[in-house]
């Protein structure tokens, strides 16, 4: 019988990481085999099951990110952009599949990661969600069907502890916009909107963002023209959602060639 593949989680102590752990474990088409923290926390050297506050599963936290990426077939990481770029490297060496969740990648992390994938197949994307990836098609639909006469707007809400703005997910929906209009997002992006900023740009796609509680995660694509508006919309009310996303991703990137992926390839969409 053939093993399953092995899952590797980066940012385990994180609460992102810990659902993670926990999606992996209850699976029966792989294994946990490694599990990632930074360097000096205090789970290092601990089994993954008590330091969470449940029972032993076999598998100690560690910082070792080589040792651990040479039993998996697949990493998940949804951590920082800095560290995902190392990730990246050291999961291509592995031939691991490289599932990235991380968000803020600047253009320079793009380009490492892109490096990576010439030996590796990468899964990333701003959002694992079916019901987000839903909503990106029916953005790209919309935008192409209406003219420059209804503004665009992307409205995102998360908890108090996101430290990146506009979300991963929200400029995943402001380029599907972008494209739907045949336009590039760079040239009518409109955030970060504050004092006297004069009359809307026709054409302009803009970003609101709003942070508090513990908002997992809401996207609202709004259509405003004189006389309609037009409003699609995602609630996530679990990560769970995000983590079983990950997970298939990973899966599904077991036989597939070096290259970058996203959830629209692997939701076959």
């Amino acid at each position: 019988m053939t093993e399953l593949p092995g899952i590797v989680i980066t940012g385990g102590s994180g609460k992102m990481g810990q659902m993670l752990i926990k999606t992996v474990l209850a699976s029966d088409k792989c294994r946990l085999v490694g599990v990632l923290v930074r360097e000096g926390h205090d789970w290092i050297g601990q089994d993954i099951g008590t330091a969470m506050g449940g029972a032993s599963v076999g598998v100690s936290v560690t910082h070792d990110a080589v040792e651990v990426f040479a039993k998996a077939q697949a990493v998940i990481d949804f951590t920082t952009p800095a560290a995902t770029v190392g990730f990246s490297e050291l999961a291509a060496q592995a031939r691991a599949v490289h599932v990235i969740g991380t968000t803020g990648l600047a253009e320079g992390d793009l380009k490492a990661i892109n490096a990576a994938a010439r030996h590796a197949a990468i899964v990333r994307a701003g959002n694992m969600s079916l019901g987000v990836n839903l909503l990106v098609q029916l953005t790209k639909k919309v935008a192409a069907a209406l003219d420059e006469d209804f503004d665009i707007e992307v409205i995102e809400a998360h908890h108090n502890q996101k430290v990146d703005a506009p979300s991963g997910t929200a400029l995943m929906l402001g380029e599907a916009a972008a494209e739907g209009r045949g336009v590039n997002l760079k040239d009518v992006s409109d955030s970060g909107r504050d004092g006297i900023t004069g009359a809307r740009e026709r054409g302009h796609i803009g970003f609101s963002a709003i942070r508090g509680g513990d908002i997992v995660g809401e996207h609202d694509v709004l259509f405003a023209a004189p006389g309609e508006r037009i409003m699609l919309r995602h609630i996530a009310t679990d990560r769970g959602i995000f983590a079983r996303g990950a997970l298939k991703a990973a899966l599904w990137g077991q036989d597939k060639a070096p290259g970058e992926y996203d959830m629209m390839d692997v939701l076959g969409l």
